[in-house]
């Protein structure tokens, strides 16, 4: 969805469209750097393609180096690990690949579900730096979108661009003015507060069984949102993107789930945490708000999370 009002710069990258608005054209060496910034963490994270970092890692025990970002992913992925019990793992790549969702996108299962590796068996993120016991597929979709989404915003306010919104396939990412203005999540649509903060934006919530139907809205000002859900990238028999780490089986319980916080990274996690913990589990270690939704049709979600939900 682009920013009503504001120019969009469109492009592909990591396997999604991508959008980003802001009041006035990017200059054409903007465009150039975004997309060299996407391009360089595909580079480094993609497991659909042969010469990434990690695909040597699939291939080959060792000790791997990666870009400065992986610490903040590392750190993540090992609380929600611990927090899930080990059912949100960034070892899920061999489970999605027995499943059909492979490089090829053979999207044919090759046999019964396949749980991860125990991370403390096979893996150790220490920063920027893997170490692996073992060939292992990392999988970093549950955040590297939502890490990517923070990066071109970072690299756009390196370039003086302040205001932005970011639309990376239904993630987004509103910017504030800058440091020292008013930031947070406020009510309001479509329009700029004279308060400072970035201008909230109204965001249908998409029905889990009815892409073309909405279960509510919600109002995103400055932060991010981002969502899970079983809907999308399904094939096959009933097999969705989002497996249980302990089992290697697409999660049943919950259909569909939306995680606002501070940044596009964090959001996009819990997103997809919602799956395996509550929100309130969640919020004991994490500053978010956030709805889940269940397959049973009852919905949970925090009273902070500014929205409504149809009847």
């Amino acid at each position: 969805m682009p920013h009503p009002g504001w120019t969009g710069f469109s492009f592909d990258g990591i396997g999604t469209r991508w959008e980003i608005s802001t009041p006035s054209p990017l200059a054409d060496g903007h465009r150039r750097r975004l997309l060299a910034t996407v391009a360089e963490y595909d580079a480094a994270w993609s497991r659909f393609r042969p010469d990434s970092l990690i695909a040597e890692a699939s291939r080959q025990p060792g000790r791997y180096e990666l870009p400065a970002g992986a610490a903040q992913l590392g750190q993540l992925y090992e609380s929600l690990y611990r927090l899930s019990g080990g059912a949100m793992t960034p070892l899920i790549g061999g489970s999605l690949e027995q499943l059909g969702y492979d490089a090829r996108y053979s999207l044919r299962a090759g046999g019964l579900p396949l749980p991860a590796p125990p991370w403390e068996t096979v893996l150790d993120w220490q920063g920027t730096v893997l170490t692996t016991s073992a060939p292992v597929v990392i999988d970093v979709g549950a955040a590297g979108k939502g890490q990517l989404a923070d990066l071109l915003s970072a690299e756009l306010r390196a370039r003086g661009v302040e205001e932005h919104f970011i639309d990376a396939s239904g993630d987004l990412l509103n910017s504030g003015p800058g440091p020292g203005l008013e930031n947070g999540l406020e009510n309001g649509l479509e329009t700029r507060q004279e308060t400072g903060g970035a201008a909230p934006v109204e965001v249908a919530l998409e029905h889990p069984y009815d892409p073309g139907r909405a279960i509510g809205i919600v109002s995103l000002g400055t932060g991010a949102l981002c969502a899970s859900a079983a809907n999308r990238r399904t094939w096959g028999d009933g097999l969705h993107h989002v497996l249980d780490g302990t089992t290697g089986a697409p999660v049943r319980t919950v259909v569909a789930s939306w995680a606002m916080a501070a940044t596009a990274m964090v959001a996009d996690a819990l997103a997809t945490a919602l799956f395996f913990v509550g929100g309130a589990q969640l919020r004991e270690e994490f500053e978010f708000s956030w709805l889940t939704v269940y397959s049973d049709g009852h919905a949970e979600y925090s009273a902070d999370f500014e929205g409504a939900l149809f009847s």
